[in-house]
């Protein structure tokens, strides 16, 4: 039963449509609106208030389902659990900070300068319970939080986020893929607290930018990042490998695993004895790939013995079982052979020799002109620099004649049968090292071919526009490996997000869901004040088909405005 209620508050009376219901056998208000004073009511009587003076619009489908992802993962409660409580006067949790900066780094990444601008154009003020005090999002109060986390608390704090993922969305962990890449940072050489961030010079060509290296592991299932590790740029990969698989082993046995059920995927970049020594103790499956060239015996093996392995999942490609004595060890090889990479590596390789046969022809045409004043050493140099690029050296044989600069001559030719013997013996092959001797060879296949996801997952936090590491404006140590963690973090959620929405037969990338969510907005109607603060009422743009499952299916209801 609806009724009107009045609240005197400060000599004015405010009234309120309020609607009473039974709730076990007893009354209860189930619901209330403001109104307004008297006149307001009696202005909204004579049709003064129809219409809004103003409206605005709100980010609100890509804020709220990323916002709900987080929530269900209890990324806020896990963080505050491990690092504790702060002191009173605190703005908000260190939980609270990290999940907003997630939010941000997932839908439109910017600094913590401009954080709190962008945030006031989102709907995401309303979802936070308490509201934030005025200036909670200054970028100060982010520094703070972030400088409360130790190295401990974050890999704690990843290990916690991480089993809560796989038990919630029943992640599958028995084949996962490693890989590292390099970030650009800034860089304060005069700071003591900087040494992360020491090896080489990013390709932005600019002076305070350095790089940070960083692992990570995803999951074969879904390509979701479970552990990750940031490192000093002046180290090589190679050194982080088996701190890497320590961890993964601990994370693995702490759900009860096996580590032997375990298969880690990696590329060759991390192989060496030493490494691969550390993975037969831990007693890993895994699949690698072999440099081509330190096993010509392999190449020479002819495609008369290769067999097709699944034209239903990787058409063209072929593939031969043998075994193999590398990194100290003999394990299985599967060399396996795929008419596209074939292809792609031929047009690579048309380009590169016409580079050299254009370069070699400009050379040549310099000596026949007697214009050079290169000794013979400078034009052989030269030429090794001409014929640097791989497999050059193979197809193309060059001469040079004359003891006088005017009578110096270039003769070179291209060899097609050694060209034609190139393609045979390597171009489509790679060679795949394992010690999974029970699996088909297209598990091995399948396996390896994983390795894109890590990669793709570096090419999406490089994309500037979406779960992005940049820009990434700190360069203490603990702060980069703060940001490093929570961009992390949001590329966990984006994937999470993509596979929930893949398994409801959506099938779409990270950046095609969130523009699609992004679609769905938040319109603030804003009505002219007669007396008191101006009137609002907030609703959702319409949704196409596509947009309302995805809000069934992230729950965006939960966070829909009331009026």
């Amino acid at each position: 039963m609806a009724s009107i209620h009045g609240k005197k508050i400060g000599g004015e009376t405010y009234y309120y449509l309020r609607e009473v219901a039974r709730v076990d056998g007893k009354p209860k208000v189930v619901s209330q609106r403001y109104l307004g004073k008297a006149a307001d009511i009696a202005a909204a009587m004579d049709g003064a208030s129809t219409l809004p003076e103003r409206t605005s619009h709100r980010r609100f489908g890509d804020v709220a389902g990323v916002w709900g992802m987080c929530q269900r993962l209890g990324v806020a409660d896990i963080v505050d659990e491990v690092v504790g409580d702060r002191r009173s006067d605190a703005a908000a949790s260190v939980g609270t900070y990290l999940t907003l900066a997630t939010v941000n780094r997932i839908v439109d990444p910017c600094s913590k300068r401009a954080f709190a601008d962008w945030w006031d154009t989102t709907a995401g003020p309303r979802f936070i319970r308490p509201r934030l005090p005025a200036g909670a999002t200054d970028h100060r109060r982010f520094w703070d939080a972030m400088d409360t986390l130790s190295d401990a608390q974050l890999v704690e704090i990843e290990r916690r986020i991480s089993l809560h993922a796989i038990e919630l969305f029943d992640l599958d962990l028995s084949g996962l893929v490693l890989d590292m890449t390099n970030f650009a940072t800034f860089i304060d050489s005069a700071n003591p607290r900087a040494p992360i961030a020491q090896r080489g010079k990013a390709k932005q060509k600019r002076h305070d930018l350095r790089l940070v290296g960083l692992a990570l592991v995803l999951t074969h299932d879904g390509a979701v990042p479970v552990v990750s590790h940031p490192y000093p740029g002046n180290r090589h990969d190679s050194t982080q490998f088996t701190g890497l698989l320590d961890e993964i082993v601990g994370r693995w046995e702490a759900l009860g695993g096996d580590p032997a059920e375990l298969s880690v995927t990696y590329d060759s970049g991390q192989n060496s004895t030493d490494n691969h020594a550390h993975i037969e103790g831990l007693r890993l499956g895994y699949v690698t790939s072999l440099p081509p060239s330190d096993h010509p015996d392999l190449l020479a093996i002819g495609h008369d013995q290769f067999d097709v392995v699944a034209p239903d999942r990787f058409d063209g490609v072929t593939a031969h079982d043998t075994v193999v004595e590398a990194l100290g060890v003999t394990r299985r090889a599967v060399i396996t052979h795929s008419t596209s990479f074939h292809q792609r590596q031929t047009r690579g390789f048309d380009q590169t020799l016409a580079k050299a046969r254009r370069q070699l022809s400009d050379l040549q045409a310099r000596l026949a002109r007697g214009r050079t004043r290169k000794s013979p050493a400078g034009i052989r140099a030269e030429i090794d620099t001409i014929l640097a690029p791989r497999w050059l050296d193979r197809v193309i044989t060059t001469s040079v004649t004359g003891d006088t600069p005017a009578t110096r001559r270039l003769t070179w030719r291209t060899d097609t049968r050694a060209r034609r013997r190139l393609e045979e013996e390597i171009f489509g092959k790679r060679i795949l090292f394992t010690n999974r001797e029970d699996w088909p060879v297209v598990d091995v296949v399948a396996a390896y071919r994983t390795q894109p996801d890590v990669e793709s997952s570096f090419r999406q936090m490089k994309d500037p526009h979406v779960v992005s590491f940049s820009p990434m404006h700190h360069w203490t140590e603990q702060k980069i490996k703060v940001h490093s963690f929570y961009c992390v973090l949001a590329l966990q959620i984006a994937h999470l997000m993509r596979r929930h929405a893949q398994q409801a037969d959506l099938a779409m990338s990270v950046r095609e869901l969130l523009a699609t969510l992004a679609g769905i907005e938040e319109t603030v109607l804003i009505y002219p004040s007669i007396g008191g603060r101006p009137k609002a009422r907030r609703m959702l743009t319409d949704m196409d088909p596509t947009q309302q499952r995805l809000s069934d299916l992230f729950d965006l209801a939960r966070y829909a405005p009331a009026s």
